[in-house]
């Protein structure tokens, strides 16, 4: 058996999302399982080599997991012979910059999203990777985690006849960082950082909704910012410029209506912190990041509306649950395989940047949407 290791340029490994789910939950993953078995019985090992601003934040990352390969010059990693693929998990405002010298170096490209924080921008990173002949991908992890593959599988399956309408409730209560430590970073509520839950949520809906029912045609949204004044890092008080809440009305193809909540302001009354209604003409779903429950035509009850008499009826009993019938993996790892098999023998890899683009484009018409208080189509994305 034939054993490769490939270097693969890691930007943005100090941060939260860069560490945890892209350097230990997927690439060191890999290589811990003994790399990646290809089609023709060949095994790739990924040799992280890590880049980030902190020299610190990066000695005491390789030490703990025995790496070797970091640096603080991104010129330098990417000018290595040895490297075939640049990741990037930085702030949206320095991907593009970054992006665009991996792919003047010959690199593949795989890389967080939004992959830009302006649809150009989006656009131009599309037509210089497809210029330079390198593959592209990007992160879309949610149709990776298991209840929005159970979900898949139900569409696939006709489960739901035709379907009407999807409905979703995203979001928690982030901390202002005052007298509690704010989870997300501050640069997530700065519009001139790149910030704002519409930015960052919306290229995610985007896909969600590709998969489930089809190309968005027309969104109507209310993107706000409900807590004005956080606190950083360091503990200093800030103005917050960026949305942390939007409210959207998504058109998609064949009529479907699609409404979906995003929210950093608004505490949790659900099984899980994300959650999708799919209604069809034939059944329901309801899925979230791990569970899927349904509820099929011909044992739909019938509920009558009567608000002088207390519910009776049990209405979340009235579900049934759908079984796993797979073993799930880590679904950014199982995205990292798919993208790892796509630049090696040319497996396919439908979350590209033109799908990236798409998903920008919705936030950007969305918060115009939010501005001008009315309905905006989304023209086609071309490169």
């Amino acid at each position: 058996m034939t054993v490769r290791e490939i270097g693969i340029v890691m930007n943005g490994v100090t941060g939260r999302m860069g560490y945890n789910q892209h350097l230990v939950r997927s690439i060191l993953a890999i290589r811990a399982q003994g790399g990646l078995e290809l089609a023709d019985g060949r095994r790739v090992i990924p040799e992280p080599i890590l880049v980030g601003r902190s020299e610190q934040k990066l000695r005491d990352i390789a030490d703990r997991h025995d790496l070797t390969r970091w640096t603080t010059d991104l010129d330098t990693a990417l000018s290595d012979p040895s490297t075939l693929i640049y990741f990037d998990a930085q702030a949206t405002r320095a991907r593009e910059k970054a992006v665009l010298a991996a792919i003047a170096a010959g690199k593949h490209i795989y890389c967080e999203k939004p992959t830009a924080d302006s649809l150009a921008g989006a656009v131009e990173l599309a037509r210089a990777a497809r210029d330079a002949g390198v593959k592209d991908g990007v992160v879309m992890d949610k149709v990776f985690l298991p209840g929005l593959r159970k979900l898949r599988r139900l569409v696939e399956g006709g489960f739901f006849g035709r379907i009407l309408s999807i409905r979703g409730e995203f979001g928690y209560w982030v901390f202002e960082g005052d007298w509690q430590r704010a989870q997300r970073p501050s640069w997530n509520y700065r519009a001139e950082d790149g910030g704002g839950i519409t930015l960052d949520m919306f290229c995610h809906w985007n896909y969600v909704l590709e998969s489930i029912a089809g190309r968005v045609r027309a969104v109507t949204a209310r993107a706000v910012t409900h807590v004005p004044r956080r606190w950083d890092e360091s503990h200093q008080a800030y103005d917050a410029t960026a949305d942390d809440a939007a409210y959207a009305i998504f058109e998609l193809d064949n009529g479907v209506i699609a409404q979906l909540n995003s929210s950093w302001c608004v505490r949790v009354y659900r099984d899980e912190l994300v959650e999708f209604q799919v209604d069809g003409t034939e059944g329901s779903a309801v899925a979230g990041l791990r569970n899927c429950r349904i509820q099929h035509r011909g044992s739909t009850p019938m509920p009558v509306w009567n608000p002088d008499l207390p519910a009776t009826e049990p209405f979340r009993d009235q579900w049934q649950e759908v079984p796993d019938n797979a073993q799930f993996d880590n679904g950014f790892k199982a995205e990292w395989e798919q993208f790892l098999r796509h630049c090696l023998e040319d497996a396919p890899m439908p979350y590209d940047f033109l799908a990236a683009a798409r998903g920008v484009q919705l936030a950007e018409l969305g918060l115009r949407s939010s501005e001008e208080g009315r309905r905006i189509e989304l023209p086609e994305v071309a490169i």
